[in-house]
């Protein structure tokens, strides 16, 4: 960069970069780091412009890599960092720009050069940088001392402990993203990690006490969802009066060295998608996430996940369990309201499926809500335009309906809730629909979905156990609610068919070939009855228990009854086509006696006083359809390359080139 350096293209050729990477060592106290660290710079808050940054600066940072162990240049700076840390705090409350900014400014090089340094080696050589020894005369033989521990506990400190303010914001947003970095030795191992050097320090020692507030701290940092402030707000304005002493001092340090070298321009406006995002949330977001997922050691839980599982609201007084010294409280009330704002990104809803999975306090306040319809119609939302949305997304927001439907409060209170004009329904107008009829018909949309697109047999068992979870609370469904169950049914009968037509045909072929392999139509075909089974029990267990409460449904089945008859005798369907037959034989013989040509509503008419006078010891009893959802035995396969595919794709993530990604594949996000 030199005395007049201006463009990222200039940077591998600054004399400062230079010197840094070069073979002299550099004390700690040097006036050199003053030098370095006082450039003007707008942190990059998109992948583009990180590219361009590592691209320019690879062979500065190549050149550290091969030399740092003999100068020890890393360990200086990152002791140069540590001694300007330690009066933060202080300097936020008194407003000392200069110090938090060349604070900032160290970290930011830290991380950039902590990024190239773990893509390009192992924790146990990544130590020896980290590993330094006092050079002073006649120290030949002293202990050696690692810096990891010592920058990881400091970075979770200047999180925890430093004000959020418009001064503090890029480097509390770049103490997050060096964590990140710090765990992202992930990303470059095929297997997932469970001894790892960063997952000790972090789950014991030094850092451990800080588990809590670390976990705090994050969470409230996603709930305030504070915008990142105007650029260059860190760096010294000029007063009115032409700039008093501190301006003077940093803008003539700053001559010649990063001046001009800004990625959107000091000053300059923020482009209309920065304005609406919160690069600290969505980053404490994701490092949130990671730690939660961090494999347990086999001596001791991952505190973290500890902490997210036993939180408390800020209004229950009850005492904490001794058993978890990692639990503390949060407003319960301003988590919702993130929550229900934030679901369109992956890691919001990542992070509602953890915390009602995992934390029985969160589940039953989210229960209790009155205005619930603000958590779910969001899910919907994402259910709903499943093309557009990667798997994962859409299963969590599915475990995420099983987890809240298998509570019976949910599934009443769900159709007391109405709603008026769902603009993103689009198959047809809803002027009018309960919460409960809306999240019956996009299940059954995503059901149709997948038996024509991705043919999932989970995705399948999902939809269907939280359908069988609601059925006997269904109340007033809409009458295209009902029809979509029935027409879902016909789409299963007439699936159903087809592949017992192929089956037929592939036996009758196969009498006169003993070679040609039969393809497996039998598994087929068991598939589809046990879906069509299911939905059977469902339709089974509305009519049994709130019959009088569906007389739509009781039209819609009505109207398309021949779809049962090859059902009633079939094995596996005979014990829960009684009822149905039961329910379709007596109303049907009350519209006979009515006469023809009835209108609808003289149909639901005569259905409401069926209803009534319908013997309800006649109906069959069945156990009642209940289902939990279970996490699988190992569920960091899944969920620890779901959360990293999470970090690699966010737009203020760190760039990663992606030949150098072993964790997950490209299209695994």
């Amino acid at each position: 960069m030199g005395a007049n350096s201006s463009s990222i293209s200039e940077l591998p050729e600054n004399e400062y970069l230079k010197k840094l990477s070069g073979a002299e060592s550099i004390s700690e106290n040097d006036p050199f780091w003053n030098q370095l660290l006082s450039f003007r710079f707008t942190t990059p808050t998109n992948s583009a412009d990180l590219k361009l940054l590592e691209e320019a600066t690879i062979s500065v940072c190549k050149s550290l890599v091969e030399k740092n162990p003999r100068t020890g240049n890393l360990g200086s700076l990152i002791k140069v960092f540590l001694s300007r840390t330690k009066e933060l705090k202080i300097s936020a409350e008194c407003q000392n720009h200069l110090f938090i900014w060349q604070a900032h400014n160290a970290l930011f090089i830290i991380c950039c050069l902590l990024k190239v340094f773990i893509s390009r080696m192992s924790e146990e050589e990544l130590q020896i940088h980290f590993t330094y020894e006092e050079k002073a005369p006649g120290s030949y033989g002293t202990e050696c001392e690692d810096l990891i521990e010592e920058l990881l506990c400091c970075l979770i400190q200047l999180i925890v402990e430093i004000p959020l303010l418009d001064i503090t914001y890029s480097i509390s947003l770049e103490a997050v993203t060096t964590l990140i970095v710090f765990l992202s030795c992930q990303l470059f191992h095929k297997e997932i990690l469970r001894e790892s050097i960063i997952h000790k320090y972090l789950m014991h020692g030094r850092c451990l006490p800080y588990t809590s507030r670390l976990v705090k701290t994050l969470l409230y940092n996603f709930i305030r969802q504070e915008r990142s402030p105007p650029p260059g707000t860190h760096v010294f304005q000029q007063q009115t009066d032409g700039g008093g002493l501190l301006y003077g001092i940093a803008s003539g340090v700053a001559t010649g060295l990063w001046t001009v070298f800004t990625l959107g321009g000091v000053g300059s406006k923020p482009t209309p998608q920065l304005e609406q995002c919160s690069p600290l949330a969505n980053q404490s977001l994701l490092l949130l996430l990671v730690l939660a997922n961090l494999t347990d050691s086999p001596d001791t839980p991952n505190p973290y996940r500890q902490a997210i599982m036993s939180f408390k609201n800020t209004q229950d007084s009850t005492a904490f369990s001794s058993s978890n010294p990692h639990a503390f409280q949060i407003n319960f009330n301003s988590l919702y309201t993130a929550l229900c704002e934030q679901q369109k990104s992956d890691q919001a809803t990542l992070l509602l499926y953890m915390l009602l999975h995992q934390n029985g306090n969160v589940r039953t306040y989210v229960l209790a809500r009155t205005d619930i319809e603000n958590l779910v119609l969001p899910i919907l939302e994402i259910l709903y335009h499943v093309e557009e949305r990667n798997s994962h997304h859409v299963y969590m927001a599915l475990i995420i309906l099983l987890i809240l439907t298998e509570d019976d409060g949910f599934n009443r209170s769900i159709h007391e809730v109405i709603l008026k004009n769902i603009t993103w329904y689009a198959e047809r107008v809803l002027t009018e629909i309960s919460l409960g009829s809306l999240l019956i018909l996009v299940v059954i949309r995503t059901i149709q979905y997948n038996m024509t697109r991705t043919r999932d047999k989970y995705l399948h068992t999902n939809c269907l156990a939280a359908l069988a979870n609601m059925s006997a609370q269904f109340r007033s469904l809409h009458q295209y609610a009902a029809q979509r169950i029935i027409s879902l049914f016909s789409l299963l009968s007439k699936k159903h068919n087809k592949v017992l037509e192929q089956a037929t045909q592939s036996l009758r072929g196969s009498l006169g070939s003993n070679d040609s392999p039969l393809p497996d139509y039998a598994q087929d075909l068991n598939v589809i009855e046990e879906v069509i089974r299911m939905m059977l029990e469902i339709i089974n267990s509305c009519l049994t228990n709130s019959l009088h409460h569906n007389p739509n449904l009781v039209y819609a089945l009505l109207y398309k009854r021949d779809l049962f008859e090859q059902f009633r005798t079939h094995p596996s369907f005979q014990d829960i086509m009684q009822n149905i037959d039961l329910v379709i034989s007596f109303f049907s013989s009350r519209l006979e006696q009515a006469g023809a040509e009835l209108s609808v509503e003289r149909v639901l008419e005569i259905i409401k006083q069926g209803a009534v006078a319908l013997p309800k010891d006649r109906l069959r009893k069945f156990p009642e359809l209940k289902f939990k959802y279970v996490e699988e035995e190992q569920p960091e396969e899944f969920f620890i390359p779901y959360v990293w595919s999470l970090v690699y794709n966010s737009a203020v993530a760190l760039y990663w080139n992606p030949h150098d990604i072993q964790l997950f594949t490209m299209d695994s996000g």
